[in-house]
């Protein structure tokens, strides 16, 4: 059986990863699409090529802080690990969350409205999680749990070369890489959709894609065997799982969650930002603070550029 290498090439005795092109490789289709639509608005390339600069470092910074905080006890007595970042550990929820950040403070600073550039950097986001994702393919790493290989091949239609490259030591798992990534395909046309109605206000694309990205990334991690998780009140155990339990009706088992853990904190954040995102557009529509539209002009520093 052919398997895929996870070394694209070699410069000298150093091994080029297909993970870091892949992520690469994400980060510059991200980068063209809102330089495209940000020419749109008069916006020149240039911010965004700064942005992602900034924004690349914040989020990788964010992810393994993130990653580091909920596996404290790993790194509690060698600090020196935490930097270690290239034997593993980051999240994505932690990425987004350095990624905001940073962009609210260069925003900011060129003088934009930040929901206005949030809305055109969405489907960006969203591009980078649909191909980023196939580096956890390449490293056989972020899987669910066991599956019948004749259920993915005969049943969802997954091509051989995946389900071959999901047998790992002689078992097949869910290749949860792949569902999330169609999950995302659906919304990244959803979002090329919606930005060209009169009806989006500010920020409610940007939020639209927290909020779909959400929902897949809820039903997708129930069957990932490597969660980050942590001890949690049973009530709230079983709310997460019975909002989970129709995906067992196609999928079957969820995936074991690693050591003593009942909650999956990507799954607790996930049905977070879903109520926190629909509170925020309610609200803003409700006090007035939603008055631009994404089709609007986009004004700067007292100009506005067509």
């Amino acid at each position: 059986m052919f398997l895929l290498d996870n070394v694209a090439f070699y410069l000298g005795p150093l091994p080029i990863y297909w993970y870091g092109i892949i992520l690469g490789s994400g980060a510059l289709v991200g980068l063209l699409l809102a330089i495209r639509e940000g020419k749109r608005f008069g916006i020149p390339s240039d911010f965004f090529m700064d942005l992602l600069l900034i924004g690349v470092p914040s989020a990788i910074v964010g992810a393994r802080l993130y990653y580091v905080i909920f596996t404290w006890d790993e790194y509690r007595d060698n600090w020196l690990s935490i930097f270690a970042i290239r034997e593993g550990g980051i999240a994505i929820h932690g990425a987004l969350i350095g990624a905001v950040l940073a962009a609210i403070w260069y925003t900011r600073r060129k003088g934009y409205n930040f929901w206005r550039i949030a809305d055109i950097c969405a489907p960006s986001l969203i591009a980078g999680q649909i191909i980023g994702r196939w580096g956890n393919f390449m490293n056989q790493e972020a899987h669910g749990g066991p599956v019948d290989p004749s259920f993915l091949r005969d049943t969802l239609h997954i091509p051989n070369f995946i389900v071959n490259h999901m047998n790992i030591n002689g078992v097949t798992y869910h290749p949860t890489f792949l569902y999330e990534s169609l999950w995302n395909i659906a919304g990244i046309l959803l979002l090329f959709v919606l930005r060209r109605q009169r009806f989006m206000r500010a920020g409610e694309l940007f939020m639209t894609y927290f909020v779909w990205y959400s929902i897949g990334r809820f039903f997708v991690e129930g069957l990932r065997t490597d969660s980050l998780a942590f001890n949690g009140p049973g009530w709230l155990e079983a709310m997460l799982n019975g909002m989970w339990a129709p995906m067992s009706w196609i999928f079957g088992e969820a995936g074991a969650i690693p050591g003593d853990a009942n909650i999956r904190a990507a799954q607790l954040i996930g049905v977070l930002i879903i109520l926190a995102a629909i509170v925020l557009v309610v609200t803003r529509r409700m006090l007035g603070l939603a008055h631009q539209r994404y089709v609007d002009p986009i004004q700067k520093e007292g100009y506005i550029s067509s």
